[in-house]
């Protein structure tokens, strides 16, 4: 993608960076970065990735909605029903597209994500966060409702009772409270960063890609379906991972003591 686009893409031995880089705008989800988002992920889907890495260029991650539009909604008189459908455009099919991607994904949260922004980060697979992070789910400043999946997305991650203190306050927590509420996995020093969060990716870029993506979508599922049908899942989802070069590797790596060198096939 060209340097003057909302978005950037880079592919380098399997990882995946899509980097938001409207940082005089602190990144804000606006169309133009969430179409970029989106047109970003079916060129990874086509790609040799193996794992994604989304981030936040100039020290934000994503400051949620655009405001600037926000205004020009309110001076001018635009219909509700197309409201909806901006907002479907924008977030919903952009948060969607991001948290039912096949690959494992990764927000690289090293600044502020609020409001949608934090949604964004939160539809992720893994969240890995500087101490410089903060998110905050603070709809209620703009005097909005939630969206961007958090309905969905946040109580899943924290529980319902604690989501609704986040909604309702709107507060930013810091890393160190957001790792504390299960929002990230991880939070390491700001200058540490870079080489802590490179060391869990290249554990994803070099996993068995095809039984992470069965795993990916069967954690997915487990929280909306029966024992039996999960169970089902499960072994359907192994009899494909059993015809794998991967798992032929890891197999043989076991009994031969090594490290499995795993080609993602």
């Amino acid at each position: 993608m060209n340097d003057d686009e909302a978005v950037l893409l880079e592919i380098d031995d399997g990882v995946a960076t899509i980097t938001l880089d409207r940082p005089d705008e602190r990144n804000a989800l606006s169309r133009a970065v969430a179409d970029g988002l989106r047109d970003a992920l079916d060129e990874v889907d086509g790609s040799d990735a193996r794992c994604v890495v989304l981030e936040g260029a100039g020290g934000t991650f994503s400051a949620g909605g655009d405001i600037e539009a926000m205004v020009e909604g309110i001076k001018g008189d635009m219909p509700v029903e197309e409201r909806v459908r901006v907002v479907e455009r924008a977030y919903n099919r952009t948060i969607q597209r991001l948290a039912e991607f096949p690959l494992p994904t990764v927000a690289l949260v090293d600044g502020p994500a609020i409001g949608a922004g934090a949604s964004l980060a939160i539809a992720c697979d893994l969240q890995l966060a500087s101490e410089r992070a903060s998110i905050g789910f603070s709809f209620r400043a703009v005097g909005l409702s939630v969206d961007s999946g958090t309905s969905y997305l946040l109580p899943r991650l924290v529980g319902e009772n604690v989501a609704k203190e986040l909604v309702f306050t709107g507060e930013i927590v810091d890393a160190e409270r957001a790792a504390e509420l299960g929002l990230v996995n991880h939070v390491y020093p700001a200058e540490e960063f870079d080489e802590r969060a490179a060391d869990l990716l290249d554990e994803g870029a070099s996993g068995p890609t095809v039984a992470l993506r069965h795993a990916k979508r069967l954690l997915g599922r487990g929280l909306e379906q029966s024992l039996s049908a999960a169970l089902a899942d499960e072994a359907a989802a192994q009899a494909s991972a059993f015809d794998t070069a991967d798992h032929v590797e890891g197999v043989e790596a076991f009994f031969e003591g090594r490290e499995p060198e795993f080609e993602g096939r």
